[in-house]
């Protein structure tokens, strides 16, 4: 069984920092793509960032270009996301998604395995 189990999460000041993690398990972390989603208050889920593997390519929405950094650390089954330069309009629960096509969430933004979420919340 597939888990994955997000950590991170707060409140901060806009222009603060957070570095968001994912832990894997049930999986063989290392053939699967990964990626996050982020779900405002009263909004649909949206795509933000993803990895493949062995690729190592990473794709990320246009509002976190330049500020967010998505990255994977095979032998612990963790994939981060490093958020800087955090913006009011960033607040929103941080959602990992894991797929057995490493290029599914990144290209299709669909995954089939999904974390519970961790709170984001960016005050102004």
């Amino acid at each position: 069984q597939v888990q994955l189990v997000e950590s991170g999460g707060g409140f901060v000041q806009a222009g603060d920092s957070l570095r968001l993690s994912c832990e894997a398990s049930g999986l063989t972390f290392s053939r699967f793509g990964m990626g996050w989603f982020r779900q405002p208050p009263g909004q649909r889920r949206e795509f933000v960032a993803a990895i493949s593997w062995p690729t190592g390519l990473t794709y990320y929405a246009d509002s976190v270009k330049g500020r967010f950094t998505i990255s994977r650390d095979n032998a612990k089954s963790t994939m981060y996301l490093q958020m800087n330069s955090l913006k009011p309009e960033d607040t929103a629960a941080y959602i990992c998604a894991a797929d057995a096509d490493p290029e599914r969430v990144g290209v299709r933004r669909r995954a089939d395995h999904w974390g519970q979420g961790t709170q984001v919340t960016v005050s102004s």
